[in-house]
């Protein structure tokens, strides 16, 4: 179940930079907002909210900004949204798939629109990349957690399909139906141990080599649209190169 991991590679700028910190946040409070909208308060009784808690925990959010953005959703203060996907090319053909939450479907598709053409990719239609894309669980524990040998026997017993292995961190696969099954095992399993992130991510079948010039217009390409407000996550099949990501840094 071992294996070279694109995660890091995927994640590539994500945590690095303080700057990024605030936005990171605010993506994750609007998450626990709209899931306390459309589930109620209750963590246990909310799925998407438990998750949505539990991915906030892992980046340190207070618990204070978390209980407001619950009380915001809970308590009918905030809009109307929509989960909206996206789906497009960026250079050397790369496939690029971005999900969005947003209030105003207009104003988001005119900034993901623009934001792929003034970053030298183009949106295309829905079902032009998922197709080579499997959305699948993604638990990520820090190395932490154990040794590769534990990590997998507990992987395997908790349901999981496949393990990576990463300089820092173990990326969990599951099925995409059994990923809240075995998300609990696994923090069954690691009781002292909270995971670093646990979510349902879209996961390239290929992935394209990528370097030189066209790796650093994917790199503004991928950075340009986690910028934008509506944006919750973006998923890519580039294998971008270390000297390209170091170049970008």
């Amino acid at each position: 179940m071992a294996g070279h991991s694109k995660w890091a590679n995927i994640q590539h700028r994500k945590g690095a930079q303080d700057k990024k910190r605030a936005a990171a946040f605010a993506k994750l409070s609007k998450e626990i907002t709209i899931a306390a909208k459309l589930g109620g308060g209750d963590i246990e009784g909310n799925p998407r909210l438990r998750l949505a808690v539990k991915n906030a925990r892992a980046e340190s959010m207070p618990k204070d900004n978390i209980q407001r953005a619950i009380d915001k959703g809970a308590g009918g203060d905030s809009g109307d949204y929509f989960d909206i996907r996206y789906e497009g090319f960026g250079p050397g053909g790369v496939g690029v798939i971005v999900e969005c939450s947003t209030d105003n479907k207009n104003r988001t598709a005119g900034d993901v629109r623009s934001t792929f053409g003034k970053n030298g990719g183009n949106l295309g239609e829905t079902g032009s990349v998922s197709f080579g894309f499997d959305q699948v669980g993604e638990i990520v524990f820090e190395r932490a957690v154990g040794d590769e040998e534990s990590v997998m026997e507990a992987a395997i017993e908790a349901g999981a399909t496949d393990v990576e292995v990463e300089e820092e961190v173990y990326v969990i696969y599951t099925e995409r139906d059994d990923f809240m099954e075995v998300a609990g095992n696994l923090d069954a399993a690691f009781p002292d141990h909270e995971a670093k992130s646990t979510k349902l991510v879209w996961k390239p079948q290929n992935y394209i080599e990528i370097d030189g010039d066209p790796a650093l217009t994917l790199i503004k390409l991928i950075d340009a649209l986690e910028d934008l407000d509506d944006v919750q996550n973006v998923y890519h099949s580039g294998d971008i190169s270390e000297e390209a990501l170091e170049a970008a840094e």
